[in-house]
C-alpha cells in the first residue's frame, strides 16, 4: 500500500549553487546532506511543508542522475512514494505488468530501501517506491 508522497527528487548539478535558493529564498529548512553510493549521487533534503525535496547532485558522470540531466538537464528527477513492505509492493506491480528499474531494493538516503519503476510503465513519470527500515508511520 502507498501510504504517500515522501519526497520530489530533483536533479541539480551543484548542491553548493542551488542550495541558497531553497534555504534563503524560499526558506525552506535544511535537513541533512548525505551521499548514496548506490545511486553515486550526494543528496541534500529540505523540509516542504509535509513532503521532502530531495536534491540530487551526481557524484559520477556514470550516475543515472548525471546521465539525466546531460539529456533533461536541471529539474524534477522523480517522485517518491513511501511503502510499506518494498518487496511486496515490486511483486504485486510486476504481477499487474509493470516494469521495474530496480527488481529488488537498494539503499537510499535515510536509512531507506528503494526501488524505481521503469517510467514507460508509469504514463513518462519516474516513481521511486522507499520504505524506511525499522519504523512504521
Amino acid at each position: 500500500m502507498i501510504k504517500k508522497v515522501d519526497h520530489i527528487g530533483i536533479a541539480v548539478k551543484s548542491l553548493e549553487a542551488v542550495l541558497p535558493f531553497y534555504t534563503e529564498v524560499l526558506h525552506l529548512p535544511l535537513l541533512k546532506i548525505e551521499e548514496v553510493e548506490s545511486q553515486m549521487v550526494k543528496v541534500a533534503f529540505l523540509q516542504a511543508g509535509e513532503i521532502k525535496l530531495e536534491l540530487l547532485e551526481p557524484m559520477s558522470a556514470e550516475s543515472a542522475v548525471a546521465k539525466f540531466i546531460e539529456k533533461r538537464g536541471e529539474g524534477i528527477h522523480h517522485v517518491a512514494l513511501g511503502v510499506d513492505s518494498i518487496e511486496e509492493r515490486i511483486a504485486e506491480l510486476q504481477n499487474k505488468g509493470i516494469r521495474m528499474i530496480d527488481e529488488n531494493p537498494l539503499p537510499g538516503a535515510g536509512g531507506t530501501d528503494i526501488a524505481f519503476m521503469h517510467p514507460k510503465s508509469a504514463s513518462g513519470v519516474l516513481f521511486e517506491l522507499c520504505e524506511k527500515k525499522g519504523k512504521k508511520e
